[in-house]
């Protein structure tokens, strides 16, 4: 077994990484960093952060090698497929998510390795950007809350705002806040990205118990709180007292599109067929290119 193999990862991917990205980074956006201190320099690390925008994975990692730490995301394991893209991936030590896997444990077999090798993983608990109409954070996937409890790795809670202004996600009714945002690509005038580090959140009293329903969905209800105030801090706002729940509102549609097709039958005889969005099935947290959603 091969060096690369046994740490995860090539130093010399890493600088190369570094020395690529780092100038544009420091070049394209504008920084509002606080918090730093928060993000602890050695040891398993969970970052869990808010998602806003499919450009915020590279502001928050610029934030967090600014940090001390390497910062290292999960990504669909298909993209591991892909010449030169696998080597860039592999050799940076990016964790491959294998999608078709029911169980999350297996799926993310690599990530607590990792973990327990002392990496910083990135998750986004919410399971892609947010569609709260106003981009306050979603109700969290339990994924985080599992690997915390099972590895014992720190969960630091991270907020960013402004990437929605750089590249708005394309997904997501447009009303509310979202609604008031152009569609594209936006550099110019240079956007400025906020990110605020919290202290980890603790998770004590939730130590030794079974990983129940019930556990994995409290502790992780505690991490997207921790989230959401730190959203506010960046905003100047109160986040909701109820963090917004696309499962359910998922739900509620279907089931207000099957009361509405049930008249119809009732009236011609035929309903019209009709499907709401479907729930996103995926693993727990959010992927590098991805869209998905834990059913927890």
């Amino acid at each position: 077994m091969g060096k690369t193999e046994r740490r995860g990862y090539s130093p010399a991917w890493r600088r190369f990484a570094i020395v690529v990205l780092r100038p544009l980074l420091f070049t394209l956006l504008k920084r509002d960093w606080r918090g730093r201190g928060n993000v602890p320099r050695e040891g398993g690390l969970i970052i869990a952060a808010n998602h806003i925008s499919e450009a915020d994975p590279l502001a928050l990692a610029h934030f967090v090698y600014e940090s001390g730490r390497f910062p290292v995301y999960l990504a669909k394991s298909t993209l591991f497929e892909v010449p030169l893209l696998r080597q860039v991936l592999r050799g940076t030590g990016q964790i491959p998510v294998y999608r078709d896997r029911a169980d999350a444990a297996l799926a993310l077999r690599d990530a607590e390795a990792a973990l327990r090798r002392g990496e910083c993983l990135m998750f986004y608990p919410e399971g892609s950007c947010t569609r709260d109409p106003d981009l306050w954070p979603m109700t969290g996937q339990t994924g985080v809350a599992r690997m915390a409890l099972k590895t014992g790795a720190k969960v630091v809670p991270v907020a960013s705002w402004g990437a929605h202004e750089l590249l708005p996600y394309k997904k997501g009714e447009a009303t509310g806040l979202r609604g008031t945002l152009k569609k594209g690509f936006h550099p110019f005038p240079r956007k400025t990205m906020r990110v605020v580090a919290g202290p980890p959140v603790d998770l004590s009293r939730y130590e030794g118990q079974p990983l129940t329903k019930a556990t994995l969905r409290a502790a992780t209800d505690d991490i997207m709180r921790a989230i959401a105030d730190l959203v506010g801090e960046l905003r100047g706002e109160a986040p909701p007292a109820e963090l917004y729940d696309h499962h359910k509102v998922l739900a509620e549609r279907r089931r207000a599109q099957g009361l509405a097709d049930q008249g119809g039958i009732g009236r011609d005889g035929a309903g019209e067929g009709g499907a709401g969005e479907g729930a996103e099935g995926g693993v727990p947290g959010g992927t590098v290119e991805s869209d998905t959603r834990e059913g927890a």
